[in-house]
């Protein structure tokens, strides 16, 4: 063989290997991976906030390259959020009644899953100079009571109770998420608050939290679902995987949240 035709050969072998790398190239390009880095933002009930913060922590941890952005508010609000067109990945509701909302206007892609319950209690300050004992004994005059409106989860979780019980409240202020209402209680502003059994876990030495057995009338159920215009589909869905998971579970469990 003639060294002009080796060096034909040489060139030609050469070639097909850059082509047939370039063609692969090319394919791995066209398909996004999975390890691919990205950020999500995920709507998510004031109640979730500790609880969701440190699952965030982990999301980030197992997902590298990737972040977690939230916005906390009473479900309600963020409900109309979305409805009015806000971007978001992922919608974790403090009721179901909201998720139904979310479900109606088509903004949720597959079904809404359950992950965890939610008990109101009653803060009040530290010591309970009041001496509040009972739901009854929020409505006896000289005491300033705070809610939550009733559009919000833990607002229908009290007129619940109410109906229940046929002790009606006389409440103070009505606030747009339970945090505010535990912030009436810990700044001096109201004798006590319905709250969830997470916030006075939550909030420690700041107040105590009181008890009530009518209180089981009213748990409330929280689900979570990918949003449809999601643009991070994949990362959404590791985050509800996350949630409902095993390590989601034991931080929630770890924030005073039962299973649902």
């Amino acid at each position: 063989m003639t060294r002009a035709r080796m060096c034909a050969l040489a060139f030609s072998a050469l070639a097909v290997t850059a082509l047939i790398g370039g063609c692969t190239s090319a394919e791995n390009a066209s398909e996004p991976s999975t390890t691919d880095g990205g950020s999500i933002t995920v709507f998510a009930a004031a109640s979730l906030k500790s609880a969701f913060t440190e699952i965030g922590r982990q999301f980030e941890t197992d997902n590298p390259g990737s972040s977690v952005e939230f916005s906390f508010a009473g479900s309600s609000d963020l409900v109309t959020q979305l409805t009015q067109g806000a971007d978001a990945d992922v919608f974790a509701s403090a009721d179901t009644r909201n998720m139904d909302k979310a479900v109606a206007a088509e903004l949720v892609a597959g079904g809404p899953v359950n992950f965890a319950t939610n008990t109101l209690t009653i803060a009040v300050a530290p010591g309970n100079p009041k001496g509040i004992k009972s739901f009854a004994d929020l409505a006896k005059p000289g005491t300033s009571v705070v809610v939550c409106a009733p559009p919000v989860p833990c607002g229908a979780a009290t007129e619940k109770i109410e109906k229940a019980t046929g002790v009606t409240l006389s409440p103070v202020s009505e606030e747009t998420s339970v945090t505010d209402v535990l912030g009436k209680v810990t700044s001096g502003q109201a004798d006590a608050g319905l709250v969830y059994v997470t916030d006075t876990a939550g909030a420690q030495d700041k107040v105590d939290g009181v008890a009530f057995p009518e209180a089981a009338q009213a748990v409330n159920t929280y689900p979570i679902a990918v949003l449809n215009e999601s643009q991070h589909t994949p990362l959404a869905h590791r985050f509800v995987d996350l949630v409902t998971g095993e390590t989601g579970q034991k931080a929630l469990a770890k924030a005073g949240f039962a299973k649902p």
